[in-house]
């Protein structure tokens, strides 16, 4: 049986989880940017999550998940993904993200397990992003801006954090820079931080702030 939360303790989890998973430090101040809060209620929260042991804070105010938060938040992200897989059968990938986020803090033990079933243990959630415990899957892709011209990839992952970006998905699903997609890089200009691709015959121009969310298998 997992340990209950909040949804607001649920989505601090999931980006401390993110962070962690990638290698990178995250701050108050970059929560309150992801979570759209003041940082003050950011503070409050980080102090509520340490005071229930899913958290602890370095010298540098950093959060860092405890082996309860840790469990927790995989446990958030697995159902997360999973109900991403379920809406899929409905929804465009562009769109099942933001729908999953309600479906998320409400999935039971017992559905968990009847959906990992049903869905045979999926790796990856349908942009890509790794499954809690599954993160070796996606470990050789990389981002857009470590090509070359003249390369030929498969996009295989949109990461989390542009995910939560509605209108950055739908932009990418009409210039059908999807997973499973073969494109070919035109270039990759770093004095003007752009990388454009061949993507079915039509020229598609990313600033780098987006190529290095997108991930490709060469």
């Amino acid at each position: 049986m997992t340990i209950k939360a909040s949804a607001t303790i649920e989505d601090y989890l999931g980006l401390i989880y993110i962070s962690e998973r990638d290698g990178e430090a995250i701050t108050g101040t970059r929560l309150a940017e992801l979570l759209a809060v003041s940082a003050p209620t950011v503070t409050n929260t980080l102090k509520r999550m340490v005071r229930d042991g899913l958290i602890t804070m370095d010298v540098n105010h950093s959060p860092h998940l405890t082996p309860q938060g840790d469990q927790h938040a995989r446990t958030v992200m697995r159902r997360h993904m999973l109900a991403e897989w379920m809406l899929i059968r409905m929804l465009s990938w562009s769109k099942v993200h933001h729908e999953a986020h309600e479906f998320e803090h409400t999935i039971s033990d017992e559905v968990e397990t009847a959906l990992l079933l049903d869905l045979n243990q999926p790796e990856t959630c349908p942009h890509g992003n790794p499954m809690p415990g599954h993160e070796a899957a996606v470990a050789s892709w990389v981002p857009l801006t470590k090509l070359h011209a003249g390369d030929c990839v498969t996009i295989r992952r949109i990461h989390e954090l542009a995910e939560d970006i509605p209108e950055l998905l739908a932009y990418l699903e009409e210039k059908r820079i999807e997973p499973g997609e073969k494109v070919k890089v035109v270039d990759v200009l770093p004095f003007n931080q752009t990388v454009t691709l061949d993507v079915q015959n039509s020229l598609v121009t990313l600033g780098f702030a987006t190529a290095k969310q997108i991930f490709v298998e060469l």
